[in-house]
């Protein structure tokens, strides 16, 4: 456990607006600062940093609590995990209560994972230089099959498994790794007979690392063409392959102002190689929005550089989306004569792949050259088709000079009139617009009906009681002299809380009041983070508010009072009319 004092001066020491600004651009909204939320896709900023009480709060997702809250949530951490990392951030030293390790996942610690991590990787490297047989040949493939110098080779830590059953294993358990820690760290798999094995065999070796320098996880490629192709580190508590990108530690620090987003690692590489220091590469599967949010932490332009085949193509649609919806500036480059990057850096060079950079397509003219090559214009229906798919295209544009830009495009592309274009694109837009807002509208009563609710699953059997405790939460969350006022004078208790969760916030501000726990009363450390978003909002809710007074206080929990003993006195009405109506069927028998 961390005690109660670190965390205090941790909070302390950490300014919200800082700390989140190292993450999110803000922009300075009244005494507010407002961004694009980092948690998930939008175009118009709806989150909300708070520097009065060191909070945040995204009004559309509903991620929100202080600086520890936002630090478990962006960078995955566990609670402990969160309060080291800024307690590391603000130079304090955190004191572990008799317990070297206070964070376990399964057998292993985290830190012990990493050391293992480490250890793997300097085995994999040692033995792409080593002595065993098919060693030369794990290296010729980087440097002879893929043109590999040997400086980059070592830059980027690249190794090889050997073709045995056991070596990599028995060198580990000479480190002190026990068997079943190989397994979780997906180095060894354990049969059903209880034996064990060597999980990358005859590969050559791709480690992957983090951000911060650790070496989180291993892709493992042959070098012929038997299947599967690659073997990868699934998921452990130090890595999810989800939310990192292959060599971003390399190319976040670059200082170039756009991201080149690969598919493989070999792409990657030999864009570095080449100079194009600021490739990075999704880890085995189709870019994800937690993935996005990382690289607009880093820049605010991406290319996508995919392979040239239709599997290729429909990945580079997918991450068009994705990579626009947290507000990148996206481009396309199409490599022609060559199915990647790599090959075409083989074939053509540094300088050609530069001019290939400038011919990057937007977009837009990305997706109208999709579109267009679907069709022969020159027949007039599928002239006709080209035009429906593009004027949907442009009706999803936001900004109307934008539209005008691509309408002007299209029109001459096509030969046909803007006016009859706009009026196309404007039909289609109010369609949309009227969809979207009937939606909206029926997920707003949904949501004020408590229906979907996973924080309080209550909420949705009596909404008009939750409401009400939360306007009392919200305000005992607030202010202290309200707290002291309520509990000093037996003003609520938990019996006067009909959910369970709104329950347990005002158990926990008693805790506040109380304030003598040995644990930290930091709300992270009783909540989850989303449990904590709700909290949040039922303080800026009061916050809002104009009046907060002592008064409003007490006419909120006595609307509370009469609302929960309206509701026993139904539930007693309903019991006696079930009682009438058995015994009436009872004597009609």
């Amino acid at each position: 456990m961390i005690s109660k004092e670190t965390v205090d001066e941790v909070l302390l020491r950490t300014d919200v607006e800082s700390l989140i600004g190292g993450y999110v651009s803000l922009k300075r909204a009244g005494s507010n600062l407002k961004g694009l939320c980092p948690f998930h896709s939008e175009k118009t900023p709806s989150f909300t940093v708070y520097p009065a009480d060191n909070s945040f709060y995204c009004f559309g997702c509903g991620v929100g609590g202080n600086t520890i809250t936002f630090i478990r949530q962006i960078e995955h951490l566990d609670y402990p995990d969160a309060v080291e990392f800024l307690a590391k951030r603000a130079g304090i030293t955190v004191i572990r209560d008799g317990e070297n390790e206070y964070v376990r996942t399964g057998s292993i610690s985290k830190e012990r994972l990493l050391k293992m991590n480490v250890d793997a990787a300097k085995f994999f490297h040692a033995m792409l230089f080593g002595t065993h047989p098919k060693a030369k040949a794990a290296l010729e493939y980087f440097t002879v099959t893929r043109g590999l110098s040997i400086a980059t080779i070592k830059h980027f830590g690249l190794g090889y498994a050997p073709d045995s059953y056991d070596s990599m294993m028995k060198y580990m358990l000479s480190k002190g790794y026990t068997r079943d820690e190989l397994v979780e760290g997906f180095f060894a798999v354990k049969t059903e007979k209880g034996t064990y094995f060597d999980n990358f065999r005859n590969r050559v070796m791709f480690p992957i690392i983090d951000v911060s320098g650790n070496v989180i996880a291993f892709g493992g490629r042959v070098m012929d063409d038997s299947k599967p192709k690659y073997r990868n580190t699934m998921d452990t508590p130090v890595f999810k392959k989800s939310r990192n990108l292959f060599a971003l530690n390399f190319a976040r620090t670059t200082g170039a102002e756009s991201l080149i987003l690969c598919e493989g690692y070999m792409d990657v590489i030999a864009l570095h190689a080449a100079g194009f220091t600021n490739a990075v590469a999704t880890l085995g599967t189709a870019i994800t929005a937690e993935q996005a949010r990382l690289m607009s932490r880093y820049t605010k332009k991406v290319i996508i550089c995919y392979d040239a085949d239709e599997a290729g193509q429909k990945a580079a649609q997918r991450a068009l989306k994705m990579l626009g919806e947290v507000g990148l500036d996206v481009s396309v480059i199409r490599v022609p004569g060559a199915k990647d990057p790599d090959e075409y850096i083989r074939a053509y060079g540094k300088d050609g792949f530069a001019r290939v950079i400038t011919e990057s397509k937007s977009k837009f003219e990305y997706n109208m050259d999709t579109i267009l090559s679907k069709y022969n214009i020159e027949v007039p229906q599928e002239r006709i088709n080209a035009l429906t798919e593009l004027v949907n295209l442009i009706s999803d544009v936001y900004s109307r000079a934008e539209q005008d830009v691509y309408i002007q495009a299209v029109a001459k592309k096509l030969n046909v009139e803007p006016q009859s274009l706009r009026a196309d694109v404007d039909k289609l837009a109010r369609k949309k617009a009227g969809a979207f807002r009937k939606n909206e509208s029926e997920k707003t009563r949904r949501e004020a009906a408590g229906y979907a609710d996973r924080v309080n699953p209550d909420y949705a059997r009596a909404p008009a009681i939750a409401g009400k405790e939360e306007n009392v939460l919200g305000l005992l969350l607030l202010y202290p002299e309200h707290r002291k006022k309520v509990f000093a004078e037996g003003l609520v208790s938990e019996s006067d809380f009909f959910t369970d969760f709104n329950r347990r916030v005002f158990e926990y501000v008693r805790v506040l009041y109380n304030d003598n726990e040995a644990d930290s009363t930091d709300v992270n450390s009783y909540f989850t983070p989303e449990e904590v978003g709700r909290i949040t909002k039922m303080k800026i809710r009061r916050m809002n508010l104009t009046d907060n007074s002592e008064t409003v206080l007490l006419e909120s929990i006595e609307l509370l009072k009469d609302a929960v003993k309206k509701r026993e006195t139904e539930s007693v009405s309903t019991l006696d009319d079930l009682a009438n109506l058995i015994l009436k069927l009872q004597n009609n028998e």
